[in-house]
């Protein structure tokens, strides 16, 4: 196999498609089929399933050769940013993952202080639920994610812990208490927000031994805002998703406080590229240990 074939490969997988995969590497779809076939037989398996209407699905052995595929072209990378620290560069890629509302929060100041102090590296950014940075992590699509707090089976660099509240509309009974707690949320009708926030709601009922009552789960911050405005529930949000309320809606805090920490995570801190062990203390200068006081007035 050849370094082009495993970057075919790596491509295709990422696009889903051999004629996509081709467009973005300047191709022919006829010369990136023939690169997966040759690797195909030269190991004598079958990476992908021609499904007409699903498209081209990874087999198991596939899903298992993607994640090392994607390690030897990393380990490429790591070679040519070893040569560039040398001569006094520092040049690469970062792939990083973030759910939603850490998007907002960390990602633009990330963004303009990287260009300042390291124009040369490239970040590519990848969005998506909690679980889907996870997995991104696992199969190495990513190098670094931003996570929730324990994370099993990675590296982690501790970033900020934020509070959680409870957003209400206006007329709720339990406005009138300057504090709720978990007990007086039994029965009560939730709006789950799934961008990080279910794994530790889940373990706050569970400590208190009460009784969760799941009425919506939804995408999106705004979504499960207006949704309160229109008196179908409450919901239980971080201080990072809380800067902007609607009129008729208000936060109380939880007693006792619950907190929700975040943090960095990658597959393994001593085999990081040179351009992720640049970009961590980076990240950590801006964020770790500010997180003193609420972000909401």
């Amino acid at each position: 196999m050849t370094i082009t074939q495993l970057q075919v490969f790596a491509k295709t997988v990422e696009m889903g498609s051999f004629t996509k995969a081709a467009q973005a590497l300047n191709m022919t779809q006829p010369a990136v089929s023939h690169a997966i076939s040759s690797i195909e037989a030269e190991l004598g398996v079958t990476l992908f399933i021609r499904d007409r209407r699903k498209g081209l699905i990874l087999t198991d052995i596939g899903k298992r050769i993607i994640i090392h595929t994607r390690e030897v072209l990393k380990g490429i990378e790591k070679i040519e940013q070893e040569a560039a620290v040398e001569k006094g560069l520092e040049v690469g890629t970062i792939r990083i993952g973030s759910f939603p509302s850490a998007s907002a929060y960390f990602l633009p100041k990330i963004i303009s202080n990287l260009k300042q102090k390291y124009p040369k590296l490239e970040l590519l950014l990848y969005e998506g639920t909690l679980e889907e940075v996870n997995e991104w992590l696992l199969s190495r699509v990513i190098d670094i994610g931003i996570v929730i707090l324990p994370n099993e089976g990675m590296d982690i660099i501790p970033l900020v812990k934020n509070e959680m509240f409870v957003a209400l509309r206006d007329d709720h009974p339990l406005h009138s208490k300057a504090s709720i707690t978990v007990k007086d949320l039994e029965n009560e009708p939730l709006i789950i927000f799934k961008g990080g926030y279910e794994s530790p709601i889940i373990e706050m009922f569970n400590h208190a031994n009460t009784e969760l009552t799941i009425e919506f789960t939804v995408s999106n911050v705004s979504t499960s805002l207006n949704m309160i405005q229109e008196g179908l529930g409450l919901t239980i949000l971080s201080e990072l998703s809380l800067l902007s309320l609607p009129p008729n809606v208000q936060i109380r805090n939880l007693n006792p406080p619950v907190w929700r920490e975040i943090g960095l995570a990658v597959p393994s801190l001593k085999e990081s590229s040179p351009a992720v062990q640049v970009f961590i203390p980076m990240v950590q200068e801006l964020f770790y240990g500010k997180d003193e006081g609420s972000l909401i007035d």
